[in-house]
């Protein structure tokens, strides 16, 4: 408490002091004091004051019955109207606080000091002896002594106290990366340690992202590649855009950083009609720690922009029930801004609590995935950021996350009274350590909605049970469930190979009959990683093959699917397709450079009055409207083989911040085997030159 109100004593003791500047023409004024001499006032004031404490302070019992010698300091005002008030009361015992409190309430109203004149306001500080001393008569106190001038030694005990707060603040020694705070999930950033999290023998999880500092802090040490980085200059400007965080303070229990956020750049799409693409994101990003294991941290965005026309169409695509014409691929709803660009505020925030070292809780607003991979089959990061409660517990060579999530389903055809529907999952993940090499991860997801005031099913809040027998206890259209398996084995310390499984039904009698029955809704990933490839360090190379069966994470019941903000929840393309994505990362000090390579097949709807079929593609469509139960393959209805390559390089302006200066180039070929409405032949070149903080995933690979 008393440090809530420092600021309050500060602020009076510098009113304080002003006056001692200033004469007063007169002191306050009892009514027992009008016949004096003005340069009595003084004195008569100080004896009736204190005259009247004496007489109405009632000593609380328990000071009398402890024998307490001591005093009580009060720091009062006579405003302007001649009221007393009690500003601040120090003591030993919190009833000598009250009963000073109580005194000076009961004070009569008396003429307030003037000056020149004009009614003003005076402050004084008083110690009252505990035990009362009766005053004496005619005796004048010079203003050093204690009766009126406590306040120095008030203020001194309090100005001490400040020096104390003062000297708890410590130089910043980059606490956030042994903290308990997620490392901002970016595929860019996360293979700067990808190596050595994967070393042959450690016992790290890798999948379940983003990743926790103190998790990474035991492999890799994230606060000396930022040192190794940091330029010499010894200006403040140099060091904030080069190597710090904007504001940076630590405590001896707390810290906290705050920087700005922005995203800006400027390209053209060769396709477009408009003269040029850009973005304008401006916002700000706090972290902050108290004590050793509760941090939080939090992004607020105001972004606009105008992107490559295949990207706008895309967004266009998802749009929302209302008047917002797009949804801003991974980020959220567009409103229009001027005559063909958009305006998307997003925020995101959470905090992590570690009640135990084996035990991480987070609640908050954004993205979670899990996978080794660029892509994720079981839960990606390429929809909109959503709220979630996410339980973390590592033991032994176990690492099970749970994770429940507030889904909308923003459809027109879904909103009730102008408002989205809301829709929720749950997922478990157990990552085991079957020994030094292989890690086997299971996994399990159930979706259900808020129909009929079902709101959330606490049936699905317990973290161990399966949800696929819930969803049988529930009733089968309660909910849709889905299981996975993943897996990792370490070749040697310079090559892994992952992958994952997804099952969302299968009929096993339909597969030896060889007749590729609609019921067969999986898929599965396969990849590999080589770490300094050719014996050079920190160049990434990485392939990936991704396969999913048409009508995978959809559902009878529209509301069902998996899906979130018109966005899937797993793979970025849905259903029905094979893709095959090659990667190299490469980074040298502040430098970096990426390549990307992606060759896919995928089978969209014709979306027309003669065939308005669902081919398995979109999830969001009932898998009822198929277009026949058996010979379904992936690539059905309207084929389209589709190349994309995207390159960037740039240099990392400030580590701490992961602030960089960027170039982009993105060349797409999309072919379809028939143009539609929603589905437009295109041969894009789309070149951006920028610079961003990078805190996100951006998919352009759409």
């Amino acid at each position: 408490m008393k440090r809530i109100v420092l600021f309050a004593i500060l602020l009076t003791t510098s009113l304080g002091y002003t006056q001692t500047l200033l004469t007063y023409e007169k002191s306050p004024v009892f009514e027992e004091c009008d016949s004096v001499a003005v340069e009595q006032l003084k004195s008569c004031f100080n004896f009736t004051l204190n005259t009247f404490i004496y007489e109405n302070f009632k000593v609380p019992q328990i000071v009398s019955d402890e024998s307490y010698v001591g005093d009580v300091k009060v720091l009062f005002e006579v405003n302007k109207d001649g009221e007393f008030k009690a500003i601040y009361t120090d003591a030993i015992y919190d009833e000598l606080k009250e009963e000073s409190k109580r005194v000076f309430d009961s004070l009569p109203k008396i003429q307030p000091a003037t000056y020149n004149g004009n009614p003003t306001f005076v402050q004084y500080s008083i110690s009252i002896s505990i035990p009362l001393v009766e005053p004496v008569e005619n005796t004048v106190l010079p203003t050093d002594e204690v009766n009126l001038t406590a306040k120095d030694s008030l203020n001194a005990t309090l100005s001490s106290e400040f020096d104390d707060v003062n000297k708890a603040i410590q130089d910043y020694e980059k606490l956030e990366y042994n903290s308990e705070l997620n490392i901002p999930f970016t595929h860019s950033y996360y293979a700067r340690f990808d190596d050595e999290m994967n070393a042959i023998g450690t016992n790290s999880h890798t999948a379940a992202k983003p990743f926790l500092y103190s998790d990474v802090a035991r492999y890799y040490d994230i606060k000396a590649e930022k040192e190794s980085l940091s330029k010499d200059t010894d200006s403040w400007l140099g060091r904030k855009v080069f190597n710090e965080h904007l504001v940076e303070i630590q405590g001896k229990d707390y810290w906290f950083t705050v920087d700005p956020i922005l995203d800006l750049q400027v390209g053209k799409d060769s396709e477009a009609d408009f003269n040029s693409t850009w973005n304008n994101t401006r916002g700000v990003n706090i972290q902050a720690g108290l004590g050793k294991r509760f941090n939080l941290t939090a992004s607020v965005y105001e972004s606009q922009g105008r992107f490559a026309d295949y990207f706008n169409q895309y967004g266009e695509s998802l749009k929302a029930f209302g008047p917002d014409p797009a949804i801003i691929s991974g980020r959220g709803i567009a409103k229009r801004f001027k005559e063909n660009s958009y305006d998307y505020p997003i925020a995101e925030a959470y905090m992590s609590y570690t009640p135990a070292d084996f035990l991480n809780i987070q609640f908050g607003h954004g993205k979670n995935f899990i996978g080794d991979g660029y892509r994720s089959l079981l839960q990606s990061d390429v929809a909109s950021p959503y709220p979630f409660l996410k339980l973390n517990a590592t033991f032994w060579k176990i690492k099970y996350t749970s994770t429940w999530m507030w889904l909308k389903d923003v459809r027109d055809e879904v909103v009730v009274d102008k408002a989205f529907l809301t829709k929720y999952m749950a997922n478990h993940y157990l990552s085991w350590n079957v020994s030094k090499k292989l890690n086997i991860g299971l996994f399990e997801s159930v979706m259900w909605a808020d129909a009929n005031g079902r709101g959330f099913d606490v049936n699905y809040l317990n973290p161990i049970i399966f949800f696929r027998a819930i969803e049988f206890q529930t009733g089968q259209g309660a909910g849709n469930a889905i299981l996975g398996l993943s897996s990792k084995y370490k070749w040697n310390n310079k090559v892994n190979v992952y992958g994952q499984f997804i099952l969302d039904e299968f009929s096993l009698s339909d597969v030896k009959g060889g007749e590729k029955s609609w019921k067969n809704k999986f898929g599965f990933q396969l990849g590999v990683k080589y770490f300094n490839a050719f014996e050079v360090d920190n160049l990434l190379l990485q392939a990936e093959f991704n396969r999913v069966r048409p009508y995978t994470y959809s559902h009878n019941t529209q509301i069902l699917n998996y899906g979130h903000f018109n966005q899937p929840m797993a793979h970025l393309w849905g259903a029905n397709f094979r893709e095959l994505v090659v990667i190299g990362r490469y980074n040298y000090k502040r430098w970096f450079g990426d390549a990307k390579f992606i060759i896919g097949q995928r089978g969209f709807d014709y979306n027309t009055d003669e065939d308005s079929f669902s081919y398995g593609g979109d999830i969001y469509r009932n898998y009822n409207d198929r277009n026949a139960d058996t010979g379904v393959t992936i690539g059905q209805g309207n084929k389209t083989n589709s190349f994309m390559t995207e390159i960037q390089a740039g240099y990392l302006l400030n580590p701490e911040t992961n602030l960089k200066l960027f170039t982009n180039i993105i060349y797409r070929d999309f072919n379809p085997d028939a143009v539609t409405a929603s589905t437009m032949d295109s041969n894009t070149v789309w070149f951006s030159i920028g610079v961003r903080t990078d805190l996100f995933n951006w998919y352009n690979d759409i």
